[in-house]
Formats: C-alpha cells, structure tokens, sequence
C-alpha cells in the first residue's frame, strides 16, 4: 500500500533539497524531513544543485514573483516562456485610465501621443456605455448590478484596442528556481531597457532571498550568444505579411487515421491524448490587433512569437466598428493623426512600440502539436472570448477541419452577441 505525505510548508530551498535527498537515500521522507531541518537548504543547495550542476534540484523548489507598474510590452516578455505560470491586469475587465504610462523617449511629442491615447480612452467611456445599454437594454428579471459589470465589460472590449502599449500592468508569475533563473538570463539582453532593468531587479531580489540557488556564475561566452539572439531574432517582423491568414502543417492524414476511433468519440472538455503531439506540426501565420495577440500568447504548449507592434498592417477595424458614429468619426481622424506623430518619433521600431495602440494589427505565427492546436481552437472559440481572436479561432477550425476532416472540433459555433453573464465574470468578497 502506497504511503502519502504532504508537506507545504517549507521554503522553496527547503523543498527542493527534501525532494533531492530520495536521489541519493532509500529513507522515508519522515527521516528527511528531520534532515532538512537539521542542516538546512543553504549549504546543501550550495553543495549539489550550484557546486554541481544539479540544475534539475532547483526545478523542485518554486517562488512567486510580484510585478507591478511595468508595459504591457514588459509583461509580454515575461510571459514568453513556455512553462509560465501566473496572471495578469486584465484589460477588459479594468478601467485603465489610472494606469503610469512607460514613456521612455520623455519628449513632448511623445507625451504627446500618449494623452492622445488616454483622452480618447477616459472621455469615450460614459458616451459608449449609454450606446451599449441602448443597443442591449437591461430585460426583465436580470440582475441590475451584473448588467452595469457586464456593459462596463463590453466597452473596455471596445476600448482597449485604444490603449498604448506602454500602459503599465501588473502581473504575478509563478516559477520553479531553475526555470527563473533560465528565463532572466535571457531577458538581461531583450532589446528594450525597460526590460532588462526588470530582469536585473528580479535576479537581484531572487539572489538575496535563495543567494545558494542563484549564485551562478557568469559564462561570457553564454552572454554574447544570448545577446545575439536577443538583438536579432527577439521580435518577429518578417518582411511581407499579405495573407491575414495561412495554415501549414506536417501531419499526414494517414497518420492521423489510425487514431480515428479517439478522435470521433472525445467528449467536449477532454483534451487529446499528449502523445499525439509526435504526429507533428501545424503552423498558424495570422494578423492580429495586439489586444487580442495577448490573449494567444497565453496557450503556451507550443510557440507563439513575439511581434514587433507597427503601424503598417492598420488598425483593427471591428474597434471602429462598435462605437458610436461620432465616436467612430474622432477615433478614425485621431489614428490617422497618430500614426503620422509615431511615424516621425526619432528612435527605433523597438521603442516606437510604446506609443502604439493595443488595436493596431500585427503580424503573429503560432505553432503548436496537435493536442494543442485543438485546445486552443475550442476554448478560443467561446462567446465569451474577445471576438477579433475568436474570429481567428474559427479560421484555424476551418483550416484543420478542411485538411483533416476525421477530426471532431468541439466549438461553440454561435453568432457573437451581447452576453449579460460577462458580468459575472469577476472575483467579488462574500457577504
């Protein structure tokens, strides 16, 4: 009969050295217990996991990081990890008008642009969300409060696409020792400041709370290569971006067959088994406005690149769309002047991205197994999904039901429409 302990409450050092020590001793984790806190983590994690690259140690101990005041941008860089865990300021269910601004040029012109944003961000609200109830007004025995939070909703779906990226957010993330380790020595040498100073802060922070575990030494020849990587090949922008969407894949569809009785009977929720992942590869290359990029990124059991935000692939158009007439009007005549003030700011793409709204359409590749794949298409085609990337969900179905049509997608295939149940979509004190 199998024997269950759980222990949760040590430091993270703490815990990776009581899972280490069944490596290296048959005694029960009672009698390593007692160890731990006889010796403590600090020389045994000098010892084995930092003396003798036992890197695998530090995977067994893990901290929560805390992020505030940093871009949007910032926050995208962090999350660019495939083992990511955490959460972050939700632009469409938080007014962000309050929100520091991250204006690394400082000018006039700049600042410029800037409140150019937020004006039309913070004075649209009131006019949009009197649109909103007109053209969705409250029905008979709905709750009043969860319609107010659900028209709110609506409009920062609306709205956000009016945000710069430079807005700041907060963010937590969640990280075994090791895989925080390996991702900061990364972004050390992401092209924007803003970023690297973060990362310096977060190894500073990590060093003086686990110095056993983060006392790495520098390998030069590791930091020019990363340096390398990082200036050329951080931010995808390839040079044409005519299709606003393509789907190419590796799997053969005789391949696929074989597993066509796990394929037609899988009941919705259920993911496909992960070992369908060695079928191969489905690449997604699409336009997307960056809001909606966010929300992407997030699935990372596969690769999704990060893009450099531009001007050149427009804005949005299902932002304009949905708003007053009047407000349509100012917003459309606002882009055009702010695309004009962007395109002359003297500095890099790189930075120019701070000034430019969340709206703006940019060039995404995504590439995923199959088992993923199909996850992201069903949970991204829900009602409740913003709907510039559900639109895109229903592309990828299109496109893979087409070239596999054995497979069995379990969509939600309805007309977007307005939803009060989105204002029940918050996390509230109970009474």
């Amino acid at each position: 009969m199998a024997k269950i302990f759980i222990y949760d409450e040590f430091t993270p050092q703490d815990a990776a050295m009581l899972q280490a020590l069944y490596s290296r001793s048959p005694l029960s984790v009672v009698e390593h217990v007692k160890k731990v806190k006889e010796s403590g983590s600090g020389k045994f994690m000098e010892k084995f996991y930092v003396g003798y690259g036992h890197a695998s140690i530090a995977d067994c101990g893990s901290t929560t990081i805390f992020i505030e005041e940093l871009s949007i941008l910032a926050d995208k860089a962090i999350q660019d990890w495939p083992l990511y865990s955490g959460q972050e300021t939700s632009t469409r269910y938080i007014d962000m008008s309050k929100q520091k601004i991250i204006d690394p040029l400082g000018t006039v012109g700049s600042k410029n642009i800037l409140d150019g944003w937020m004006d039309f961000y913070i004075n649209s609200q009131p006019e949009l969300e009197k649109f909103l109830m007109d053209k969705y007004p409250l029905k008979k025995g709905e709750n009043e409060l969860v319609y107010l939070k659900a028209i709110k909703a609506r409009a920062f779906d609306i709205l956000r696409g009016f945000l710069p990226a430079g807005i700041t957010t907060q963010l937590s993330w969640h990280t075994n020792l090791r895989q925080a380790a390996d991702k900061l020595f990364i972004l050390k040498h992401n092209p924007l400041k803003e970023i690297r100073s973060i990362a310096e802060k977060i190894l500073a922070g990590l060093k003086e709370k686990y110095p056993q575990s983060f006392s790495h030494l520098i390998d030069e020849k590791q930091e020019i290569y990363r340096q390398k990587v990082s200036a050329k090949y951080n931010f995808f922008n390839p040079k044409k971006s005519e299709k606003v969407f393509s789907f190419s894949t590796n799997i053969k569809p005789a391949d696929l067959r074989v597993y066509r009785d796990i394929l037609k009977n899988r009941p919705p929720k259920t993911g496909l088994p992960h070992f369908l992942t060695e079928l191969g590869n489905i690449i997604f290359d699409l336009i997307l406005d960056y809001g909606s990029f966010r929300d992407l990124q997030r699935h990372r059991n596969g690769v999704c690149r990060m893009p450099l935000l531009t001007t050149k692939l427009g804005f949005n158009q299902w932002y304009l769309n949905q708003l007053p007439k009047e407000s349509k009007i100012k917003a459309e005549k606002l882009i055009k002047e702010q695309k004009i003030k962007i395109n002359v700011l003297k500095t890099v793409a790189e930075i120019k991205q701070y000034y430019i709204a969340l709206g703006f359409n940019a060039s995404c590749r995504v590439s995923y197994g199959l088992p993923a794949a199909i996850y992201v298409i069903e949970l991204r085609s829900g009602k409740m999904v913003h709907p510039t990337l559900r639109d895109i969900a229903f592309k990828m179905r299109h496109s893979l039901l087409k070239k596999f049509p054995d497979l069995q997608l379990n969509c939600d295939l309805e007309p977007s429409d307005w939803d009060i149940s989105r204002g029940l979509q918050d996390i509230s004190e109970k009474k």
